[in-house]
C-alpha cells in the first residue's frame, strides 16, 4: 500500500447521486450488525518491543480514538503501528469519509509528529456490495456463527475488494474458524477467500 494523506470530505445539502443508495444500504447493514470495526480482541498491530510508559499511553489513546469512530462497520478493518513519534494507520474501509475520519481522529495526539495513512479504500461497486450482503447472510445466518455478529463489536469482519474476500477478527475455536471460512466460500462469484481469523 502506498502512503497517502486522507482528504477531508464534506457533505452538504444537495440532490443525492444515483450511487448513494447502494452505499447507504451497505452502511446501514453494517450499522445494524454493530458498527465498531474492532472485534472483541481487536486486530491491532502494535510495536512488540518493550515500550516506555509514554509509548504505552499513546497506544491506548490511539486505540480509544479509533474504536469510538461512528463510521466503521462489519465490512471494515483497522490496525495501527506506533514507531517512535510516527503513527502508521493500516487496514481497509469501504467509505472515503471513513478513511479521512481515521486520520482526523488521531491528529493532535501528544507524541505523534507524523501520521502515515496506509488505510486502503475498498471498492463499493454494486457487485462487491452484493457479495458483502451475501457473505453476511451466509456467515452470520448460520446459527453456530450468529453469536459473532452480536453487540457493537462484532468478532468477525468481512473485507471484500474486487470480488476477493478476507475474514479478519477473533473466534473461540479452530472449528469456528474453519466453519466461517467454509461458509464464506459458499457465496457464488467470489474469486478467492482468505481466512485471517485468529483463535482466542
Amino acid at each position: 500500500m502506498k502512503s497517502q494523506t486522507g482528504g477531508d470530505t464534506e457533505i452538504s445539502g444537495f440532490k443525492a447521486p444515483k450511487w448513494i443508495l447502494p452505499v447507504l444500504l451497505v452502511f446501514l447493514l453494517g450499522t445494524l450488525a454493530g458498527t465498531a470495526s474492532f472485534a472483541k480482541a481487536p486486530p491491532m498491530v502494535v510495536d512488540p518491543s518493550n515500550v516506555s510508559h509514554s509509548q504505552a499511553w499513546l497506544n491506548h489513546q490511539v486505540y480509544d480514538r479509533l474504536v469510538t469512530l461512528p463510521w466503521f462497520g462489519v465490512f471494515d478493518n483497522l490496525a495501527y503501528k506506533v514507531q517512535g513519534n510516527q503513527l502508521t494507520l493500516l487496514g481497509q474501509v469501504v467509505f472515503p469519509l471513513t478513511r479521512s475520519s481515521v486520520v482526523d481522529s488521531v491528529k493532535g495526539l501528544p507524541g505523534v509528529t507524523h501520521i502515515v495513512n496506509d488505510v486502503q479504500q475498498l471498492s463499493f461497486s454494486p457487485f462487491d456490495n452484493q457479495i458483502r450482503r451475501a457473505e453476511y447472510r451466509s456467515i452470520f445466518g448460520y446459527e453456530p456463527l450468529f453469536r459473532y455478529s452480536m453487540g457493537v463489536n462484532p468478532s468477525i469482519h468481512i473485507i471484500v475488494n474486487h470480488s476477493r474476500v478476507t475474514l479478519v477478527g477473533v473466534v473461540d475455536s479452530k472449528a469456528d474458524r474453519e466453519l466461517a471460512g467454509m461458509r464464506a466460500r459458499l457465496v457464488p462469484y467470489v474469486f478467492s477467500v482468505k481466512n485471517d481469523l485468529t483463535v482466542a
